[in-house]
């Protein structure tokens, strides 16, 4: 037990359930901002944002005594998880209900409120439920790890799409998420499919720090469109310009992808 401790910041089962925390929790920013934007009018947008805020602090105690009472820490992140999943899939509905289900069309589609931003939380459920339902030192842990950065890349492929169609893919570099999401996906889904070399791996990890360099540099340029906008209120231009927290959906998938090939890396070499 006391050795278990001692190398807790070298077993990925824990770095996983950091990862969740940090999310769930940066998730209460995100969505006090894309809510501000109609002031909360629906009393049901103030769910994910209280579940975001209070989450964190059920996950954080149950790791505090997951050494010493297993069963409560895979209990309340079970709770946590399963939570999530609903919030995620509700969340969905209601977006597409502001505009889509009314038209059925690509166009309301592109219109209507964020309808994959809602899924960063069935995402971050299934994880936080998984990393307690598979063992952390096994090859198919790595690939579920894995496969839910694949996930969150499709996601953000979805997303760049439609909220960049919103004004015509203006600007050109508009298409640099779209195609930098494209990428990713066509190379983590290798390790999924076959067998991969060491030296592949590397390479899915070199891909993955592009990958959150094209992030940063879209956080640069939606945060300076803001500052730069019409308003003389800052704040303001953040919550109506470019939602700033979206493109560090890069750096934040890179960090999952790390981890997942790490693993990935050091299960093969076991086997």
């Amino acid at each position: 037990m006391a050795r278990l401790n001692e190398r807790w910041w070298a077993r990925p089962q824990i770095w996983v359930e950091v990862f969740a925390i940090l999310n769930v929790g940066f998730l209460t920013f995100d969505i006090f901002l894309a809510h501000s934007v109609n002031q909360f009018r629906n009393e049901a947008e103030y769910i994910p944002l209280i579940f975001s805020a209070t989450a964190p602090i059920v996950l954080i105690l149950a790791l505090a005594v997951r050494y010493r009472w297993p069963a409560v820490w895979k209990d309340l992140g079970y709770l946590v998880g399963w939570m999530a999943l609903l919030v995620g899939l509700t969340g969905v509905i209601l977006h597409l209900e502001s505009h889509f289900f009314y038209e059925r069309t690509l166009r309301s589609l592109t219109y209507s409120a964020p309808f994959a931003a809602p899924l960063a939380y069935t995402g971050l459920g299934f994880l936080i439920i998984m990393n307690r339902m598979v063992d952390p030192e096994t090859l198919e842990w790595a690939q579920w790890t894995l496969f839910f950065a694949l996930g969150g890349f499709i996601g953000n492929f979805v997303f760049s799409l439609a909220d960049h169609a919103g004004n015509g893919f203006f600007n050109p570099l508009e298409w640099v998420p779209v195609v930098a999401s494209a990428i990713a996906i066509g190379f983590l889904i290798v390790p999924l499919l076959m067998p991969v070399s060491r030296q592949y791996i590397d390479l899915c990890a070199a891909i993955l720090v592009l990958e959150a360099g094209v992030g940063l540099w879209g956080f640069v340029l939606h945060a300076s469109g803001n500052l730069r906008g019409p308003s003389i209120h800052a704040f303001d231009n953040f919550i109506y310009g470019a939602p700033p927290m979206a493109p560090l959906l890069f750096p934040n998938l890179m960090v999952l992808g790390i981890i997942a090939l790490w693993q990935l890396r050091n299960a093969e070499m076991m086997n």
